[in-house]
């Protein structure tokens, strides 16, 4: 018995020595998996027909997210809604500027951490596309090249130079040496399935002559040297040497085919809107033309697309290019500038991408057939030995709907559209018809509640620094004759003092009146003031159209010395086009005094002229708002050439904050320290061209859909909340022109109204598609945040209702029905889903085709 017991509790403690060791192992492989990706190295490559990973061919939906023009912060929402909205693939360049902005020294914090921002993609389960380049253009300042560059001897930028060649190479194999140390290309196991070299050289290569073909070819050997496992691309590039992919960049693809039969068909810039200037127009592109561009790239045989962009962003600081690029890059994309879903952009898109995987498996699989259903009408069909069928039907007209018959079926076919049939007989969706909601964003006044000081007391609202005119730094500096503005600031500060001292008697052959006379200035651009004497006599702004200025200005000299102070100004450098790096800006001359005839004019061009790089302000460090030369009395307002500050609280909540730079003319703005770029509400755009509703048929191009007619081309401006502390925010704001400060206010950007319309002759949504089954079409709801519910129907009509969401208006025919149907369906619920037929709502119209429209409120 007593050796039975001792037995027994041997073997118990064996057996709990194991358990324990065991638990142990377990620990350790938990521990293991969290440190280390969970993802294993895959192989690929690529035939005729797609990107093959791990022996899989793959049709590929990818968007542009460049990390910069976000924050950290911001990053992993930006990825799982990029998810969500059916992405298999982040795209993003490498901002060289931003990485070395000197040479061998490299910054890759905040928002520079490209390391971290694949990581987020590679947690999220996605692919990253490296756009490498390291040009990359982007409307970003300088195209991404770092202004160094331009001083290294003997340099010429993106040609068969040597000394371009061995800064290119250096930093592209920087870029990928950082990759492979942290395991991030698929042959290793990380997210990374394509790199780019290069970026739309094509588009210019004719202008740098024969040596553009020995530097494509040299650019695709020394990609290819540094063995990345995963395929190169170069887009907008007909002559690639194999075995990189050239692919193609455009608002259509679908006409495109590769410079070889052993490549895949890919699309790396699918433009889904378009960048802003200052004083331009709005662009926007209607997503049942993006829609169409996108599915008939994939019915014409298109593997991989990716949409430029998905999500636009902001340009911080100084980094928009152009010049005249706004500091919003918004780009009328699927996720907007502060990082919430577009609809019914993001959400159409989705059902797009979720049609063309229903198809997946039979189109990566064999070659399209195609076969022609009338004028402008074609039918695309795959079919795979097993029986599989995949079909598209495109109407490419623009002016009316068309039946068509197909596999002894008839099929209803908007113009300037395309339906997707994963069998071959039942259409999943077609896209020109949204099952997805509209939603109205909101801009909410906040008051700009002013912070406080240590012991709780309010502070006063703005303190304020006159900068000076003219010459204020000990590092300025004589030169005979005018120079050239980028190469005399090497782009340290979008500004630089021109300063000449001139004596006057009163019979000068250029004056008038003993007195008057024109000063007449030519400038490469951007902008320049005139200040005679300390006082304000004119200014002229280039535009996105024309950056060199002209301009004359009347002026008034005095008996004895005058002082003629110019500020010339740049707003952002070129980054696009064959030699764009030798663009210059500055007021390169004549700067002449003019009389009643040439032959009475002084030209002042060639005499010394006293030179300053960047603003006192600046060299004071005034934008950290830290500085002791605030001034407290007074607050000048209209008046150029004044640095602001205030501090104040931040708005509660989570929604993403804005300021409107109402009363104030141009300038840059710092939050915390933190520049959130240059603001320029006083530049308003034309007046005419603009419409709120653009008709999505027949091909778009930049200028064809437009809005903000007649109004500043950007009044707000975004301060991301990682920026922000609860309260005590200090806020500097340097004023150019002349403003009012205290107009200045904040705002949070909300969601309005939730809409949808959806008609008898809509599908049915994808997610209900079922082979062979009619399924009867369906207006769904939901509101945007998952706390929200729907607490109001502000517009319901089943029948022929009018306008777009927001301006809902009664048709002539309508159900008496349809409001309280609704409101039943809905009120209360996060979501709701109605059908869309007359067994709900009856037959208001016998024989009209009918439609339901809504417009709810959620809180």
């Amino acid at each position: 018995m007593i050796m039975t017991m001792m037995m027994m509790m041997r073997k118990k403690e064996v057996h709990g020595g194991i358990v324990k060791l065991l638990l142990v192992v377990v620990v350790l492989l938990s521990l293991f998996e969290a440190l280390v990706p969970t993802s294993f190295a895959a192989n690929v490559t690529y035939d005729h027909r797609a990107l093959v990973v791990d022996g899989q061919r793959r049709l590929l939906i990818s968007g542009s997210i460049h990390y910069p023009r976000s924050t950290p912060e911001m990053w992993p929402d930006l990825i799982q809604k990029s998810k969500d909205g059916g992405l298999d693939v982040i795209e993003t360049y490498v901002f060289w500027s931003l990485h070395e902005p000197v040479r061998g020294q490299y910054d890759f914090s905040g928002r520079k951490d490209l390391v971290e921002f694949i990581k987020l993609v590679a947690d999220a389960g996605l692919y990253v596309h490296l756009r490498i380049g390291p040009y990359v253009c982007a409307e970003w300042n300088y195209g991404g090249f770092p202004l160094w560059l331009h001083f290294v001897p003997g340099i010429v930028l993106r040609t068969d130079n040597e000394p371009f060649k061995v800064e290119m190479q250096r930093f592209t194999a920087l870029i990928v040496d950082m990759m492979k140390k942290n395991n991030l290309y698929a042959s290793q196991g990380g997210p990374i399935i394509l790199s780019q070299i290069e970026n739309e050289y094509g588009n210019v290569d004719s202008g740098y002559g024969a040596a553009a073909k020995s530097y494509i070819k040299w650019s695709a050997n020394m990609a290819l040297s540094l063995e990345t496992g995963v395929p190169w691309v170069m887009c907008q590039q007909s002559d690639a040497p194999d075995p990189i992919i050239n692919t193609c960049n455009g608002f259509y693809c679908d006409q495109f085919t590769p410079n070889s039969n052993q490549k895949p068909k890919i699309w790396t810039e699918n433009w889904s809107g378009w960048f802003t200037s200052f004083g331009n127009r709005i662009p926007y592109r209607p997503v049942e033309d993006l829609a169409f561009a996108v599915v008939r790239f994939f019915q014409r045989g298109g593997t991989m697309q990716n949409y430029y962009m998905y999500h636009g962003g902001t340009n911080f600081g100084r980094t928009s290019g152009g010049p005249f690029i706004s500091t919003t890059y918004d780009y009328d994309a699927p996720i907007d500038e502060y990082g919430i879903v577009h609809q019914p952009k993001w959400g159409h898109l989705k059902d797009v991408h979720k049609a063309i995987k229903l198809c997946e498996e039979v189109m990566v699989a064999t070659d399209p057939t195609y076969m022609s259903l009338g004028t402008n009408l074609e039918a695309t069909v795959y079919r795979i030995g097993s029986g599989s069928c995949a079909a598209f039907l495109a109407n490419v007209g623009t002016q009316s709907d068309a039946t068509v018959n197909f596999n002894g079926n008839q099929y209803q076919l908007p113009p300037w559209s395309v339906s997707i049939l994963p069998d071959c007989k039942t259409v999943v969706l077609n896209t020109a018809k949204i099952n997805a909601v509209a939603v109205l964003p909101k801009v909410i006044p906040q008051a700009l509640n002013y912070g406080f000081d240590s012991s709780g007391a309010s502070q006063s609202s703005w303190v304020w620094f006159s900068e000076p005119v003219g010459i204020s730094k000990s590092d300025a500096f004589v030169e005979p004759g005018l120079l050239e503005q980028i190469n005399t600031t090497a782009d340290k500060s979008d500004y630089l003092w021109y300063s000449i001292s001139i004596g006057i008697r009163g019979d000068e052959p250029f004056l008038q009146n003993g007195s008057q006379t024109t000063l007449h200035i030519e400038s490469l651009g951007h902008g320049v003031y005139a200040f005679i004497n300390g006082n304000l006599a004119g200014s002229k702004f280039g535009n996105s159209g024309k950056a060199k200025v002209s301009t004359e200005i009347p002026i008034t000299l005095i008996p004895g010395n005058n002082t003629i102070d110019l500020l010339s100004l740049t707003v952002g450098l070129q980054n696009y086009g064959a030699f764009f790096d030798t663009r210059g800006a500055g007021i390169t001359g004549p700067v002449i005094l003019k009389g009643s005839t040439d032959s009475n004019n002084l030209d002042l061009s060639s005499q010394q002229w006293t030179y300053q790089v960047g603003l006192k302000g600046d060299e004071l460090d005034l934008p950290d708002g830290s500085s002791s030369q605030w001034q407290t009395s007074d607050l000048p307002t209209s008046q150029p050439l004044v640095w602001y500050q205030t501090t104040y609280t931040a708005p509660d909540g989570n929604d993403p904050v804005v300021l409107d730079f109402t009363g104030m003319g141009k300038g840059e703005a710092w939050v915390n320290g933190e520049s959130i770029g240059r603001y320029w509400p006083a530049f308003s755009s034309g007046n005419s061209g603009c419409t709120d509703s653009c008709n999505y048929r027949g091909a778009y191009s930049s200028g064809k859909c437009l809005k903000n007619c007649g109004k500043p081309t950007q009044q707000v401006y975004h301060v991301p909340r990682s920026w922000l502390n609860p309260t005590n925010n200090i806020l500097v704001v340097f004023e150019e022109i002349g403003g009012d400060p205290t107009q200045i206010s904040l705002a949070t950007r909300q969601t309005g109204s939730v809409c949808s319309v959806v008609s008898e002759s809509h599908p049915a949504p994808v997610d209900m598609w079922d082979s062979g089954r009619k399924l009867g079409p369906v207006l769904s709801l939901e509101c945007p945040s998952p706390s929200q519910v729907i607490s109001s129907i502000k517009f319901a009509s089943f029948g022929t209702p009018q306008g777009t969401c927001g301006s809902f208006a009664h048709g002539w025919c309508e159900s008496a029905k349809a409001l309280p149907i609704v409101q039943k369906a809905c009120i209360g619920s996060p979501s709701c889903s109605i059908g869309v037929s007359i067994n709900t709502f009856g037959d208001p119209c016998i024989r009209v085709k009918k439609s339901l429209a809504v417009e709810a409120i959620c809180t």
